[in-house]
């Protein structure tokens, strides 16, 4: 007997709301992949890459521009509960960062990072990136504008101490805060089984080669046989708490969904972006303390 297909997706916590009808299209995405009797991973790995290509988000064509003001480094992961999980960190050059992802899962490995991962996304024949699009130098134009002003003392000093740990060939381009926002997508097929995607465009300013949650299982995914769990935020805050397998194993004791993703987002403080989306055998949702775009199709 089939079970009710289900699809949760978000933008990514502190997005703009104006963004909705985006993840509506990448949620509609995916279920037209399930309602076609697909698998729950293709179903994410196709919202999520209606996102990338969508430049108002923070992942594939829209990431952030660093503040050497001409790098990008993106990650992405897959997982789901046929036994497949991939994924891929500072990742310069790929399109769709979350295709990559899906191929390293073909791979006796499970994470590639860097010129590795660059190499292995050339030699499985994937589409490079485009150049930066108008959305990126628009927004990177207000940002600028923003770190022009003057700062408040603490953004002040941790500007200072940046600066001091600053790993990039080149001097930075003044930059206010920008990025942490993922995308990513849940979901539940006919046969029951469960898949999560992710994808991000990193964080600015940051050190060059930072890593945040996004591919790194159990913080910003997680999937199992009772249910898969994906977060956005601010990583830092995120990787200690493995924030997605708590939350899948609060759910997979028997809590509710929307109180485990409730109680998750409690887990943080509340200066710090964060938002969990999440299927279960029965449930569907999504919690944050931000505004976060999400859909599930309807």
């Amino acid at each position: 007997m089939s079970a009710p297909v289900a699809v949760v997706v978000h933008g990514g916590a502190g997005a703009s709301q104006d963004d909705v009808d985006g993840c509506q299209a990448a949620a509609r995405a995916a279920l037209d992949v399930l309602q076609a009797g697909g698998e729950s991973l293709d179903a994410v790995v196709r919202a999520v890459m209606v996102l990338e290509d969508d430049d108002r988000f923070n992942a594939g064509t829209g990431s952030v521009v660093a503040p050497d003001g001409a790098t990008i480094e993106m990650d992405a992961s897959v997982m789901d509960t046929r036994g497949r999980l991939g994924a891929v960190a500072c990742v310069r050059d790929v399109r769709n960062p979350v295709l990559l992802a899906r191929e390293v899962a073909n791979t006796p490995h499970r994470l590639l990072a860097g010129e590795g991962a660059q190499r292995f996304a050339e030699v499985s024949m994937l589409e490079s990136s485009l150049p930066v699009t108008g959305e990126q130098a628009k927004r990177r134009a207000v940002k600028l504008a923003q770190a022009l002003k003057a700062p408040s003392p603490a953004e002040t000093a941790k500007r200072a101490a940046l600066l001091r740990q600053w790993n990039y060939p080149d001097q930075p381009v003044p930059a206010a805060a920008e990025g942490c926002d993922t995308v990513g997508a849940v979901a539940r097929d006919a046969e029951g089984h469960f898949a999560v995607a992710a994808s991000t465009g990193g964080v600015s300013p940051a050190l060059l080669g930072r890593v945040g949650d996004t591919p790194l299982i159990g913080a910003g995914f997680y999937a199992g046989p009772e249910g898969a769990v994906a977060a956005t935020g601010t990583g830092e805050d995120i990787i200690p708490l493995l924030l997605s397998h708590t939350v899948y194993q609060w759910i997979a004791d028997g809590v509710p969904l929307q109180q485990a993703l409730e109680r998750g987002v409690a887990l943080l403080p509340a200066d710090s972006d964060v938002g969990i989306i999440a299927v279960s055998r029965t449930e569907a949702g999504h919690h944050s303390n931000r505004a976060m775009p999400t859909s599930n199709g309807d």
